[in-house]
């Protein structure tokens, strides 16, 4: 069994909750509220020469091919991220990185410190008010910044297909031959 698919299918010892970070079914999640959960994280870039190492660091790896791309690996691997981008906003003052997930927010992060820190670590070297580093040392203030610089959604959140998780769309889409 992938790790991911694991992970997914392990419960709490909280009867009808599902692990904090596992992907929600239909049934643990309370009706009419999707699955899906949004991360809008706008983080202040150091300064003009660190935005154009940042900038020069993240075409490197962004033009790696998939499976060398070390952000694309732990998202497949992760299985839970539906969408990731990353955009440089207020004239290259700040780095967003916005995503689509399904679970438990604390879970999520954890996972990306697991599968994806060094790839973080990266990042917020160029970060004007970066927790301690490295992430995969300092887990707990990693997860407090991020918390703090995810800018939320003016809810509801809508999502086209509310009650489907990545596993779910991927078994679908294998299932229909595509």
């Amino acid at each position: 069994v992938p790790p991911a698919v694991e992970r997914n299918i392990r419960m709490s010892d909280h009867p009808g909750q599902p692990q904090a970070g596992s992907a929600p079914t239909a049934d643990a999640q309370p009706a009419g509220q999707p699955v899906q959960s949004p991360l809008t994280l706008i983080m202040p870039i150091a300064s003009e020469a660190a935005f154009q190492q940042l900038n020069q660091t993240l075409m490197g790896v962004q033009s790696l091919p998939p499976a060398q791309n070390p952000i694309m690996v732990a998202l497949d691997k992760i299985a839970t991220v539906h969408f990731a981008r990353f955009v440089f906003l207020e004239n290259n003052t700040r780095l967003g990185v916005i995503t689509t997930y399904d679970g438990d927010f604390d879970k999520y992060i954890m996972d990306f410190v697991d599968d994806i820190g060094d790839v973080f670590n990266m990042l917020l070297q160029f970060m004007a008010d970066a927790p301690p580093l490295p992430v995969q040392e300092h887990r707990q203030e990693f997860l407090d910044y991020v918390r703090s610089h995810d800018l939320g959604c003016i809810g509801p959140f809508y999502s086209a297909y509310p009650r489907a998780t990545v596993l779910d769309i991927q078994a679908a889409t294998q299932a229909a031959g595509q």
